[in-house]
């Protein structure tokens, strides 16, 4: 069972904000957006924007703004949940999210969930948290965060949301402020997958959609999904799935 005191996202605090609390009495997550102080292993330690901290009860709890202004999201709970009591996460120790949009939007829906009494507000907070929780136990252990960890994330989301869009490798890059060749070797080793590979799936992925689930023609179907060229497109299509668009359609709708 876990009880939320408060829990808010994107709050903003002024360049003098403090918080000092010699003995803190519940749980205490923190997800600073901007840069910010934190008092760890007895000193204060600056902090790059996207790191989260972890507070037990009876922890210190200190942490300050280092810039202009102090943007972040908060929960402070109680809780006997093991996989919060028996944590392997630091605590007290910040650490930086790798995907932080996502974490930032699950506070989001907290904070929504939280405001309301619902009918399955305690069992939707509590897949919220569980969520919100694994995604920081990727974030801790995974080893050998690249710089553009974060910024490769947002460019796959966008392929993948808008594959139909002109992608190429020296686009791909200049959205990076790379070269295009460290661009592939970094995305290969992130995703398992080429970035020009990963831009054809998802072309490939939205067209079959469009032929299961619309009444446009393959030259539509292929323009949509960012082909200019309808023999390049049923060539590839082919290539992928086995089947020709028209053969495809016709087996996915018997």
């Amino acid at each position: 069972m876990t009880h939320i005191h408060y829990v808010e996202c994107n709050t903003t605090h002024e360049k003098n904000f403090v918080i000092d609390v010699p003995i803190g009495n519940h749980w205490l997550l923190v997800i600073n957006k901007t840069p910010a102080q934190f008092w760890v292993n007895g000193e204060l330690k600056e902090y790059p924007a996207h790191n989260a901290i972890l507070y037990c009860p009876q922890q210190k709890v200190y942490y300050q703004a280092c810039a202009d202004q102090f943007v972040n999201d908060w929960i402070r709970f109680e809780t006997n949940e093991p996989y919060f009591t028996e944590s392997s996460l630091p605590l007290g120790v910040p650490f930086f999210l790798n995907d932080p949009d996502y974490c930032y939007k699950l506070f989001e829906l907290l904070v929504i969930e939280h405001s309301f009494n619902r009918d399955y507000k305690k069992s939707s907070i509590d897949c919220l948290l569980r969520t919100l929780f694994n995604k920081l136990l990727e974030s801790y252990f995974q080893v050998d965060i690249l710089p553009q960890h974060y910024p490769l994330l947002k460019l796959r989301i966008a392929i993948q949301n808008h594959p139909g869009d002109y992608w190429t490798v020296s686009k791909m890059a200049d959205y990076l402020c790379i070269s295009p060749g460290y661009l592939q070797n970094i995305y290969k080793k992130t995703f398992g997958t080429s970035c020009m590979d990963d831009v054809i799936n998802s072309r490939i992925r939205m067209a079959k959609e469009y032929l299961i689930h619309s009444n446009q023609s393959i030259a539509e179907i292929a323009s949509l999904s960012g082909y200019h060229n309808v023999e390049h497109f049923c060539r590839q299509f082919k290539q992928i799935t086995g089947y020709s668009p028209r053969k495809f359609q016709k087996h996915a709708n018997e």
